[in-house]
């Protein structure tokens, strides 16, 4: 990339990155509490100490798991895009003479060397959920998931790259379309995920007429929301874990409730957990969620596009800067995309926490029930084994809602206020 492109690609990435800045700044609460503060934080959440037990037994279990697959994901992504190994893989494999189906070849390649080595531990990870009652797929059946979700995962980083590529090998300053492009694609995937993607891992049936239901419709419209549908996924084919959600958008908006939700809860526990989903549907948070993506997607892009053509890089990673990109750059593209990813998830978890929080306050507002609140979420903490004071480090890097304790505080924080209005 000549150096006149090149500063005209660090501008527009500027300016993409700065309204990023104000987009994040102007539509994430950043007060979780409006008009009150948390009470004081019980660190245990006031669960039990038999449960506290169970929860600490499972994460020491589970989280050495997830932390060594995150280092074995990056090592091997570094190792294959930032230094000539990857490359030579990719000239190996076939498609040589038509370059969109090597570099799709090529991804689908990457990353299945990707879940290969990562495999022994995804394996490790489902039987402690298994053993702890958390998953209750069969083996078969989580084979059949892990597929399914390789298979999402190649067409939806196949194609992006492949458009990418092509408009590399197309324009002399690709980056800009390029970037426009992959904020395009962050929009469509946020409207068409619910309709292509869920059906691929749950069933769906409409809930069956009655108070439950009926009081879910009333609900939504008592928050000025209209739902199409209220429907029940088959969670309990693959957890015992409980959830509920609000896919679609406008007049196509719908109530999701895990099997397991209305297995387990009682109804004013299903409505308080809807409540808190249609707190993200009154405040636009998918759309404002789908912006600020397209934003990041716009800057990272056009960082991605920047670092691709830079000499040093192409030289470490065994590819060629000054030629019309191929498969060759796919590893050097995967390589980058999981350290960035990687880096930014503090980042993206402070804006998602603080989005879970407003909806918490929404759905008090809307329940007008903190005692239901509170033991609700201790039911979700105890029933999805989740801690209720995560160290530091693994809030920081992985927590996207409030801890236990801290949801507790917010429901004391909210009773508070409530009383001295």
């Amino acid at each position: 990339m000549p150096d006149s492109d090149r500063r005209l690609a660090w501008v527009w990435c500027g300016v993409a990155t700065v309204a990023l800045v104000v987009a994040v700044a102007v539509t994430t609460p950043w007060d979780w509490l409006p008009g009150g503060s948390l009470a004081p934080i019980d660190k245990t959440g006031g669960l039990s100490e038999p449960v506290l037990d169970r929860i600490d037994s499972y994460r020491g279990q589970i989280v050495p798991v997830g932390l060594a697959s995150t280092a074995v994901s990056l090592v091997v992504a570094i190792a294959l895009g930032l230094t000539p190994w990857g490359s030579r893989l990719v000239r190996r494999l076939p498609g040589r003479r038509w370059w969109a189906l090597q570099t799709t070849v090529a991804v689908a390649v990457l990353l299945a060397i990707g879940e290969i080595v990562t495999l022994p531990l995804a394996m490790r990870a489902q039987a402690v959920r298994r053993d702890f009652g958390l998953a209750t797929n069969s083996w078969p059946a989580w084979a059949v998931d892990q597929l399914t979700s390789y298979g999402v995962a190649v067409v939806f980083t196949a194609v992006p790259i492949v458009v990418v590529v092509a408009m590399a090998r197309r324009w002399r300053r690709w980056w800009l379309p390029a970037s426009l492009t992959a904020g395009a694609l962050v929009v469509v995937g946020s409207f068409g995920y619910p309709l292509v993607v869920e059906p691929l891992f749950n069933d769906f049936r409409e809930m069956s007429d009655g108070p439950l239901r009926t009081s879910l419709v009333q609900l939504a419209e008592a928050d000025g929301i209209d739902v199409d549908d209220v429907l029940v996924a088959d969670a309990s084919k693959r957890t015992s874990s409980l959830n509920a959600y609000v896919s679609g958008f406008g007049a196509s908006k719908r109530i999701v409730v895990y099997d397991t939700l209305l297995a387990d809860a009682s109804p004013d526990e299903v409505r308080l957990v809807v409540a808190h989903e249609l707190g993200h549907a009154t405040n636009d948070d998918v759309l404002h969620g789908t912006l600020i993506g397209a934003l990041g997607a716009v800057a990272g892009v056009t960082l991605l596009a920047l670092l691709v053509t830079s000499r040093r890089v192409a030289d470490r990673a065994g590819y060629r800067a000054d030629r019309p990109p191929d498969a060759a750059v796919v590893p050097a593209i995967l390589a980058l995309v999981a350290c960035g990813t990687f880096l930014v998830s503090p980042l993206q978890n402070v804006i998602s926490r603080a989005i879970e929080a407003r909806a918490d306050v929404h759905s008090l507002d809307l329940t007008r029930d903190p005692e239901t609140f509170e033991s609700t979420q201790r039911r979700l903490a105890a029933t999805n084994l989740s801690s209720p004071w995560p160290a530091r480090p693994l809030y920081v890097w992985y927590s996207t809602h409030p801890s236990l304790a801290q949801r507790i505080a917010i429901a004391a924080g909210w009773a508070e206020r409530e009383s001295d209005d």
